[in-house]
Formats: structure tokens, C-alpha cells, sequence
């Protein structure tokens, strides 16, 4: 439902118009240096702001309101806040009739009996990523030297990000895009065979991420139209290293050593200043719709930070069950 992990977990919690939105983390290794700083430059880097995303400005101050003493993590629960503040919740209202086209206006309904949260996508908005973020920021910590990096290799088809950007703007459409992200320096052991492989696990929580519709590793698609000598990776030395990686760093659900690549796709925003068609359920009719509010245009533009974040968070759980991250962080000798 709305946690996830087994030693590392995390908890997710708000909605886009409400109070607030946040992050529980449970299993935090105690000792590890941490303040509301440490959090902004990933947090920064998912704003909006750029052209082709959302008008909609918050200022994602991190409130850390447990799990903290004497600027290191204690070992306990860590909750983290963000207040919304700049809501505009009238956009939303006409929605209880008329559904938005691929949004989840019509299942979330159909899910809670109607009694959900619908102003801004409530708690299935994307809103809810800035929690992932903040905690991805803390799993890089953990998982030092690996480090994981994520960039938009195309928008729309296009390689010239700005140009698709721009000409979908001037459409009044939305369009999505291909992210391609990285673990370097991630030790082999991590995963575990079938049902908590590495992939398996990873996947779960990327499709997590609203507008996530694929994912692909290493070779991905392209291996099903190679030969098994092409797509095998040569093994070149004692530490594992590969001659290539068509594996993207995983052999039988666990890392090899090697640098663990995966690519996913991002959908179109579903919002877009196009008039759709869509159902009133007052009337039973067809009727068309102008979605109000304010919206990605390209919503893959903000996502790179957050799939770092889903990364970060199941390699740290991972690493913790295989015992590569210590549950205490440079222990003290003593107790003063």
C-alpha cells in the first residue's frame, strides 16, 4: 500500500492540496550525519520551474521532526515534512463530474467510494515524489561509494530536449520521455533470487513513481533481437568486471559488480490545455472538457532526482539484507 522496504521502509503520506506531504523512514543506520541542507540539492533539482513544468511553486522546505540528535541520525523512525502552500484548489471541482482523461480521478473514486482527496490528484499526485526524494537523498548516504545518477536522454522522441519541449507548448500538448539511470561502484551480493531479484525489486518501486509505464535493463528490448555471444557479458577478471554489460550489472537477480543501468519511459502528462472528451457522471452523457489547473507540460523533465531516489532507497535495502550496509555508522568507543 503506501510503505515499502523490509529493513530499510519507507512510508509515504499527504495529498497535493493538503496540509502537508512527507516520508517515514524506518531503519535508518544511526550515526549518520544529517540536517534539513543535506536534503535541498536533490530537492531543488525536482522544482518546478524550467520551462515546460508546472506554474506551481512550493518551497519544499524539509522539516525533519525525528530520528535526528546532535546532527546525527539515531536510529529511530525519521519523519520529514513539506507544507503546501501554494494550492489552488477551486481547478478541481468540476472533476467530481467529469473525470480527466488518464488520470486517476475515475479509479481513485471507484477505489474509495468517493470519500478521496480529488484537488490536485490528491494522494496519488506526483506531489507526493518530493517524500521519495528527501528519502533518496538519505539512501545515497547509506550506500556510499556507490553513487546513482539519472539523466533525460529524450523528450517526445527527440533527442533536442528544448526543441520538443517548446513545440509542445505551442501545441498546448503534453509529451514524455526516456530516463536512463546509473548505480556506479555498487558492490556483487546485492538481491536475492526470483521474487526479490534486484530487478524485481527495483521495478516495484519505480512503477511506484506516477507516469512510469516501462522499464527496461542493460540491453533491455534490443537483447531479444541478439544472438546469446553478443549479448553474453565476458568476464575479464577476478572482481567480476565485464568485457560488456548487456546485463546492466545483474546476473540472476543479483549485482555482479558492475555499473547497474536501467532505462524507463515516462508518459505524457495527462493534463493538457487540448479539449478531450470524457463522461459527466451526473448526466451519464459525453460532454467535453478543458482541464483547468496548472500542469507539466513534460513531466520527465522533474523525474531524473526522483528515480535516483527510488534507486538510492532499494539499493540501501538491499545492500542492508546482504549486509554491506552497517546498521551503525562509524560506532563510538565510548558513551560521552
Amino acid at each position: 500500500m503506501n510503505s515499502f522496504g523490509r529493513l530499510f521502509r519507507v512510508s509515504i503520506f499527504g495529498e497535493s492540496h493538503g496540509q502537508m506531504v512527507g516520508i517515514l523512514l524506518d531503519g535508518v543506520p544511526a550515526g549518520i550525519s544529517l540536517a534539513e541542507q543535506d536534503l535541498m540539492p536533490d530537492l531543488s533539482r525536482r522544482k518546478s520551474g524550467a520551462s515546460g513544468t508546472t506554474p506551481r511553486r512550493e518551497d519544499d522546505i524539509p522539516m525533519i521532526r525525528s530520528g535526528i540528535f546532535n546532527g546525527k541520525t539515531t536510529g529511530a523512525p525519521l519523519i520529514i515534512e513539506f507544507e503546501n502552500r501554494n494550492t489552488k484548489s477551486r481547478d478541481y471541482t468540476e472533476l467530481r463530474k467529469t473525470p480527466r482523461p488518464g488520470h486517476a480521478d475515475f479509479t481513485a473514486f471507484k477505489k474509495f467510494g468517493g470519500y478521496e482527496d480529488y484537488r490536485g490528484g490528491g494522494h496519488f499526485s506526483g506531489r507526493l515524489t518530493t517524500g521519495l526524494v528527501a528519502a533518496g537523498a538519505i539512501a545515497k548516504k547509506m550506500i556510499r561509494p556507490a553513487e546513482v545518477r539519472a539523466v533525460l536522454l529524450e523528450a517526445g522522441g527527440d533527442r533536442d530536449i528544448d526543441a520538443a519541449v517548446n513545440r509542445a507548448v505551442e501545441e498546448g500538448e503534453s509529451i514524455g520521455g526516456i530516463i536512463e539511470c546509473r548505480i556506479s561502484n555498487i558492490p556483487a551480493g546485492a538481491g536475492e533470487p526470483f521474487f526479490d531479484s534486484f530487478e524485481s525489486v527495483l521495478s516495484h518501486m519505480v512503477f511506484s513513481i506516477p507516469a512510469i509505464k516501462g522499464i527496461e535493463f542493460g540491453a533491455g528490448f534490443a537483447a531479444a533481437k541478439m544472438t546469446g555471444s553478443e549479448h553474453n557479458d565476458n568476464i575479464v577478471n577476478t572482481s567480476g568486471k565485464t568485457e560488456t554489460n548487456h546485463s546492466g550489472g545483474i546476473n540472476g537477480g543479483i549485482t555482479n559488480g558492475n555499473e547497474l543501468i536501467f532505462r524507463v519511459a515516462v508518459k505524457p502528462t495527462s493534463s493538457i490545455h487540448k479539449t478531450q472528451q470524457t463522461l459527466n457522471f451526473m448526466t451519464g452523457e459525453l460532454q467535453e472538457l478543458n482541464v483547468e489547473g496548472r500542469h507539466d507540460t513534460c513531466i520527465a523533465l522533474r523525474v531524473p532526482p526522483v528515480l535516483e531516489a527510488a534507486a538510492a532507497i532499494v539499493a540501501a535495502d538491499l545492500l542492508l539484507q546482504a549486509q554491506q550496509v552497517e546498521r551503525i555508522n562509524h560506532p563510538k568507543d565510548t558513551i560521552i
